[in-house]
């Protein structure tokens, strides 16, 4: 093990034991499309994400749902998701899985992630977003209720301080 991965993994201990256990999200306020309203990051979060490095703006690519990757189209559903990091995002490696919620309400999918979950590690808590370019996140014709189809498996992901 490098001198940077045992540094990590030592910081990493240490953030579990000043944190305790990741949150989940609370209640979001909808906007009249559906789509979630603006929600902060909590504190441990953005505490986690500072003692790890991670900043705003910080991104890499993610399989949307580590149950459909490399398909075209997939759908997605309302509710919890799992992804995985195709590349590395700051200390998170490929594979790290990023837990989160999917909303469908909009005219476009808005995936919000809120736990972070590196191979052989603990879970912490982050703030982060699924992204892509060019509408590309955009429902396509189709999607019934609760569901959203999209024409791409991956997207980008951006670390974040709050959503909007």
């Amino acid at each position: 093990m490098t001198l940077t991965r045992a540094f990590l993994a030592c910081s990493i201990l240490l953030l579990f034991t000043l944190l305790g256990c990741a949150t989940t999200p609370g209640d979001v306020s909808l906007r009249l499309d559906g789509s979630p309203g603006p929600e902060d990051c909590p504190k441990d979060a953005l505490q986690a994400m500072r003692i790890l490095g991670l900043h705003v703006g910080d991104g890499a690519w993610v399989e949307l749902d580590i149950n459909q990757d490399h398909v075209s189209p997939i759908t997605l559903y309302e509710g919890p998701i799992e992804s995985m990091l195709t590349e590395e995002l700051g200390p998170l490696g490929r594979s790290t899985r990023l837990y989160g919620r999917v909303w469908t309400g909009g005219p476009q999918v808005v995936v919000r992630y809120y736990e972070a979950h590196p191979p052989h590690q603990e879970k912490f808590p982050i703030c982060a977003m699924a992204r892509l370019s060019k509408g590309q996140l955009r429902k396509r014709p189709g999607s019934k209720p609760g569901t959203a189809i999209v024409e791409f498996s991956s997207a980008g992901v951006d670390v974040v301080d709050s959503f909007r």
